[in-house]
């Protein structure tokens, strides 16, 4: 039922201007994987804006974790933003509030959501919910948030800070308790709450465990995510022994390389883009350092940057060799895992 409430809340978005523009984008990209030639329709129905870098964790995979960003560490302003969703919003289908770091760290996050709600476009964010005391969670729910991804990783606290370093379970536990009850108490319909999984070698014995937890606190629904390894050519003590949750295949000698293949086009290049916390628009979630930068929001409409030079050449590079972009080549699309 939750999600038969969801996918009517999302369908609810839907206009006849996004539905053209969905049309739109979808036709250029298959002509342009026809032709060779990219090709471009329409704008983005789905992006990404990045609250901020900041994080109060850890993680040994992410790099707001590791701290390891070359790119600096900031708050994305209200004007930057509200100006991108007044330019996007008739068309625009999907907004998720995240890219790296953790956004409840933004104080006008909440508002932002508000915002983009009011202008009818299906909201989701991505949490470490350390920050959902009760007044954050019933926040939450007035925002009109539609879809919140809460990152548990480990059921007990001793698998849940393996990969979560510097995490308390038990705040995970209270923070999505806060928003069930809040949820209750509002009569809301939204958020979806969704527990996301990161499944690692770590915490692979607890997946019917997460399940269960979930059932029990009341969460809609769970997601298992497979992760992804930077230095992953000869294994890590994180990559999963069930392969089916691996992006990595054992080559049998100690190396391991990834399961797809690359294939010389991609999708996201004509449907969504990423936007940071201080305005530089990239392709995609794997760019996380922002080195393929097509444009900067502050100097530029987001319709030039869409449809200039350097993302017209970006696609065209897509379509020529993915091989050739270094960010692509470990790229694993389709990695969730619906329980």
């Amino acid at each position: 039922m939750p999600h038969l409430t969801d996918g009517l809340n999302f369908l609810s978005k839907l206009t006849p201007l996004r539905a053209l523009n969905a049309l739109q984008v979808v036709s250029s990209y298959i002509v342009s994987k026809v032709t060779g030639k990219a090709t471009h329709w329409g704008y983005p129905f789905s992006i990404s804006i990045e609250p901020t870098t900041s994080c109060n964790l850890r993680c040994p995979e992410c790099p707001s974790g590791l701290r390891s960003f070359t790119r600096p560490t900031g708050m994305l302003q209200q004007d930057i933003f509200e100006t991108t969703i007044e330019q996007l919003h008739k068309r625009l289908l999907y907004l998720i509030f995240y890219f790296q770091g953790e956004p409840y760290l933004h104080k006008e996050f909440l508002r932002m959501v508000k915002y983009a709600s009011s202008r009818g476009i299906y909201t989701a964010t991505s949490t470490n919910a350390h920050f959902l005391d009760d007044e954050n969670a019933r926040k939450t729910v007035e925002s009109g948030l539609d879809r919140l991804i809460v990152s548990i990783d480990g059921t007990t606290q001793e698998t849940y800070a393996a990969y979560r370093i510097g995490g308390k379970l038990e705040k995970v536990l209270e923070g999505t308790r806060n928003v069930v009850k809040w949820k209750k108490e509002l009569k809301s319909k939204t958020p979806h709450i969704m527990f996301q999984f990161l499944v690692v070698r770590p915490n692979e014995h607890q997946l019917d465990d997460v399940k269960k937890l979930a059932q029990e606190l009341g969460v809609d629904e769970v997601v298992f995510k497979t992760a992804q390894i930077y230095d992953y050519a000869q294994g890590s003590p994180l990559i999963p022994t069930i392969d089916y949750y691996s992006r990595y295949q054992n080559n049998g000698d100690g190396s391991y390389s990834l399961k797809n293949k690359l294939l010389n086009h991609c999708w996201k290049m004509w449907h969504s883009c990423v936007i940071t916390w201080d305005g530089l628009m990239v392709p995609c979630c794997f760019d996380k350092d922002a080195e393929y930068r097509m444009g900067d929001l502050k100097e530029e409409s987001f319709q030039q940057v869409w449809r200039g030079p350097a993302y017209k050449q970006f696609r065209q590079s897509v379509l020529r060799s993915r091989s050739e972009i270094e960010m692509c080549r470990n790229c694993t699309e389709g990695t969730k895992v619906w329980a």
